[in-house]
C-alpha cells in the first residue's frame, strides 16, 4: 500500500552537491547502481564503481562520465563472493583515497540456484551479507576519518518474509532459493540496526532501504510460473532511474544527518518486520558474522 500512496506525491528530490566527497558503490555497472553512480556524479562526487566483471565496468565508468559530465568516475575490482578480492579492494581504498563519505552496498544476487562463495558461504547470504559485512568492517576507520559520512545498504521488502536461522546460516540442511534471499536481505536490515548502535557519536550514519520492485536482471533466476507472474506484474514495477531513487535518498537527503538505524522505501521512513526490529538477533547474527569471518568487531 506504501508504494500506491507514493504514486500520488511529488517525487523526492534534493539540490545537495556532493564536491570534495567520495562515494564507493558496490555493483554499479548496472540496474540501480549504475543509476545511483550517474546520480552522485552529477552531484560533484568522485565516484567509485566496485565490480566483479571490470570489462563491463569499463563500460559503464564511460556511460557514468557520458551521463553526469563528471570526469572524476572510476572502476575498481571487487568479487563480493571472494573475501581474498575484498580484503585486496579494501586495502587498495585505504592506500589510494583519503576519504570515504559514502559507502553504498548495493551489489546482490536473487533467487540463484545452490551455489557458494570462494570462503564455503551459500551464495545468497555470502555476497549480499557478509561480503558487504567484510567490506564494511575493512572500511570503517577510512569512513570514520571522513565523517560525517554515510553507510547505505540496499534491503528489500523480501526481508519481511526471510527468518535468519543462526543454526544452518548456508542453507546446507536444505535450500529454498526465495527464503535464502529473504534471509540475506533481513540480515541486511539487521546488519544496518547493530551498526547504527555501534557508531553512535562517530558523525558515521547508516540506512537500509527497499528500492521497489524494479526491472533488473536480477530476476533472471526465476523458474517458469515465477516469470510468467513477474511479466504480469511488470507493469506495476519501476525502472532503474526509479528504484534508485531511495538510495539516493539515504546517501543525501540533509534532513536524516542525524537519523541511523532505520529502514527506507519510496524515499521515506518505512516500517520492516518484526525480525528486523530485533535487537538480540541481530546482536546474535553480528557475532555469528564476526565469528564466521574470523574478524573481530565490537
Amino acid at each position: 500500500m506504501q508504494s500506491i500512496r507514493n504514486l500520488f506525491r511529488a517525487p523526492w528530490s534534493s539540490a545537495a552537491r556532493l564536491e570534495d566527497k567520495t562515494v564507493v558503490i558496490t555493483g554499479a555497472n548496472t540496474g540501480i547502481g549504475k543509476e545511483a553512480a550517474i546520480d552522485l556524479a552529477k552531484r560533484g562526487a568522485r565516484v567509485i564503481i566496485a565490480c566483479r566483471d571490470m570489462e563491463k565496468a569499463q563500460v559503464a565508468v564511460k556511460e557514468i562520465i557520458e551521463a553526469s559530465g563528471n570526469e572524476n568516475v572510476l572502476c575498481m575490482k571487487l568479487d563480493l563472493a571472494d573475501s581474498k578480492s575484498i580484503r585486496e579492494f579494501a586495502e587498495a581504498i585505504n592506500k589510494v583515497e583519503p576519504k570515504l563519505n559514502i559507502l553504498i552496498n548495493n551489489a546482490g544476487v536473487m533467487v540463484c540456484p545452490y551455489g557458494k562463495t570462494a570462503d564455503g558461504f551459500e551464495m545468497q547470504i555470502g555476497v549480499n551479507h557478509f561480503g558487504h559485512f567484510l567490506l564494511t568492517y575493512l572500511l570503517i576507520d577510512l569512513i570514520k576519518k571522513s565523517a560525517p559520512a554515510r553507510i547505505v545498504t540496499v534491503s528489500s521488502m523480501a526481508h519481511s518474509y526471510g527468518s535468519i536461522n543462526l543454526e544452518d546460516i548456508n542453507s546446507e540442511k536444505g535450500y529454498d532459493k526465495g527464503k535464502a534471499y529473504g534471509q540475506s536481505k533481513l540480515a541486511n536490515v539487521l546488519f544496518t540496526r547493530s551498526l547504527a548502535k555501534r557508531l553512535e557519536d562517530t558523525g558515521v550514519t547508516t540506512y537500509s532501504l527497499h528500492p521497489g520492485v524494479v526491472q533488473t536482471d536480477l530476476w533472471r533466476h526465476l523458474n517458469g510460473p515465477q516469470q510468467f507472474l513477474w511479466k504480469l506484474a511488470t507493469p506495476f514495477t519501476k525502472n532503474s532511474t526509479q528504484g534508485a531513487q531511495t538510495t539516493i535518498y539515504c546517501a543525501v537527503e540533509p534532513s536524516l544527518e542525524k537519523e541511523s538505524g532505520g529502514y527506507y522505501s519510496d524515499c521515506a521512513p518505512a516500517s520492516c518486520s518484526s525480525a528486523g526490529k530485533d535487537d538480540n538477533l541481530a546482536q546474535k547474527l553480528w557475532e555469528l558474522s564476526c565469528r564466521l569471518l574470523s574478524i573481530t568487531w565490537d
